[in-house]
């Protein structure tokens, strides 16, 4: 029995499920728009222009401080902490809006 429930212990610790862009996304519309296509508050990029690469790039410096101009504490805020698949993931999906 104790090894029935180490199995499936372990079982749950290595299953992960796929981080969802979209829902991920649901909470940058009002800035970005719904499909990425608006200057958030007038000051940002466009992020559906932006590449994949660029796009996790300025995700990530955000998280660490070393990107990002007046809206940078906001968004902290919103994908301090996002994962890295969950960076990915977003990008992934605000990418596919802009085609």
């Amino acid at each position: 029995m104790k090894a029935l429930v180490l199995v499936a212990l372990v079982a749950l610790a290595s299953y992960s499920v796929a981080a969802d862009g979209a829902a991920l996304y649901k909470k940058c519309v009002a800035c970005h728009g719904a499909n990425a296509e608006k200057m958030a508050l007038g000051k940002s990029k466009i992020i559906a222009n932006m590449s994949l690469e660029d796009n996790i790039a300025a995700l990530k410096g955000y998280q660490d401080g070393s990107y990002g101009g007046p809206m940078k504490a906001l968004m902290i805020g919103q994908i301090g902490s996002y994962t890295d698949e969950e960076i990915k993931a977003v990008s992934e999906y605000v990418i596919g809006l802009g085609k």
